[in-house]
């Protein structure tokens, strides 16, 4: 699976609640999306390797939640409603394709 033709699509759903403040915040977002990306893929195939458990999984889904949080709360303007609004509709455009890739309920 191409998790990277997932980007377009979560960086337009992050950009909806974050409208007001998007052109200051796409590179911060476009930079934690593609690194929550990358950090699937590995899952992935750490999962297909038989070396990642459902737990890990879901703390690593938690550190890059957290971690994408921290990083846009550094822009100024952005409040912490915004950006879990704009977490959770990034990773709801992702939900179905990454969950049928891992095999697991992981968002």
């Amino acid at each position: 699976m191409d998790f990277s033709s997932l980007l377009p699509d979560m960086l337009n759903a992050a950009q909806v609640p974050l409208a007001k403040q998007w052109k200051q915040a796409k590179p911060y977002a476009e930079a934690q999306i593609r690194s929550f990306i990358e950090s699937m893929e590995r899952i992935a195939l750490l999962k297909l390797e038989g070396s990642i458990t459902e737990e890990e999984a879901n703390i690593l889904i938690t550190m890059h939640k957290r971690s994408m949080t921290t990083v846009l709360l550094t822009i100024k303007g952005l409040g912490l409603l915004a950006i879990e609004a704009a977490i959770n509709a990034a990773l709801g455009v992702a939900r179905d394709t990454i969950n049928t890739a891992i095999g697991w309920k992981l968002l």
